[in-house]
Order: structure tokens, then sequence, then C-alpha cells
């Protein structure tokens, strides 16, 4: 069975508002690695429209750093899978749009083979936490506290507690602290 993996980047603080943090070095190296086990990512609308066409586009162009364009390359390789029910075309060629219900969906796109799943954004990883079917989740926390902004799981209702087994971690060159859990 494939595993849906949730990555996140946030502030001390909680907030998990992308104009918030940084995009530090070691951060782009640790997704990357984390995408080279993954063959499809998911979002939902907004957190697609966020990174299409900006990483493809970093990737056609090499026009970042060496950790940025890397991870531009491998993300811009992987299958997309984007919810929604606004969204009328996609802007990349291996990108399609599912109308359906999330949780049915990912049911069964845990069931078919292939690698990993990763889960991106806030409002969809937060619907599919709900319904039990995130298995890991990896959180990044940069050395910074924003004071403000959305914060991670504001929107989530948990019919019971999540609980979650630390299997790594490890303290990037910048601060960054990475967190690798397992549900449990």
């Amino acid at each position: 069975m494939r595993k849906v993996i949730y990555g996140i980047n946030l502030t001390l603080d909680g907030c998990c508002d992308h104009t918030k943090g940084v995009g530090y070095e070691g951060v782009h190296e640790y997704f990357t690695d984390l995408m080279r086990d993954v063959d499809l990512i998911v979002y939902g609308r907004k957190t697609y429209e966020l990174m299409i066409p900006f990483w493809p586009d970093v990737a056609k162009k090499q026009s970042m750093s060496k950790a940025s364009n890397e991870f531009a390359r491998v993300f811009d390789s992987i299958d997309k899978l984007v919810f929604s029910k606004t969204l009328d075309r996609v802007e990349d060629k291996n990108t399609r749009i599912v109308r359906t219900n999330p949780g049915d969906e990912i049911l069964k796109l845990k069931q078919e083979q292939g690698k990993n799943i990763s889960l991106g954004g806030v409002t969809l990883p937060s619907q599919l936490i709900e319904l039990g079917l995130v298995d890991e989740y990896h959180f990044v926390f940069q050395p910074l506290v924003a004071g403000e902004g959305r914060r991670l799981f504001e929107e989530t209702n948990l019919q019971e507690k999540l609980e979650l087994k630390l299997v790594d971690s490890k303290i990037l060159k910048s601060g960054c602290v990475a967190l690798r859990y397992l549900k449990q």
C-alpha cells in the first residue's frame, strides 16, 4: 500500500503562511530528498496555484540556487493531482484535476501500485488527516516567529487526538529543524 506523506514548512509559532517563511537552501534539499520517493503530488487549488507555474518555470530556466533548481527539476518531473471544483484547466502537462470526494480518491490511490503520495497545503491535508488517510508527517520548523498568519491545524476537526511517533529529526544548517512522524 502506498503511503500518503504530508510535508509543510512552519514558523516556530505554528504559522504556515508561505509569505512568512524563508526559502532556505537546506529546506529545498530536504524536500527534494523526500520527493525522490514520490510519484504523485496532491494539492488543493490554492496550493496548486502557488506551486504552478512557479516551480516548472524554475525547472526550465534553472534560474535560482543549485538547491532550488534541483527541487524544481524533481518537482516538475512528478505527476500531480489537484482537487478543485472551480479550476477549469491546469497549467502543466503532468497534472490532472479531480472533482470527486478527496477521501474516496485518496483511499483508491493508496491501494494502487506505485511510490509514495506527497500531500501539500493546509485545507485539503486537514480534511485527509480528519479521515485518517495521512500516514507520515514532515514538519520543517524555520527559526522564525511570524506573530501572525494562518496556523496549522486551526481548521482540523479530529474525532480523537492524533498520536504520532517521532522517527527522525534533523537540524539543518539554517537552524531549521525537520521532524518526521509516523501515525501510530
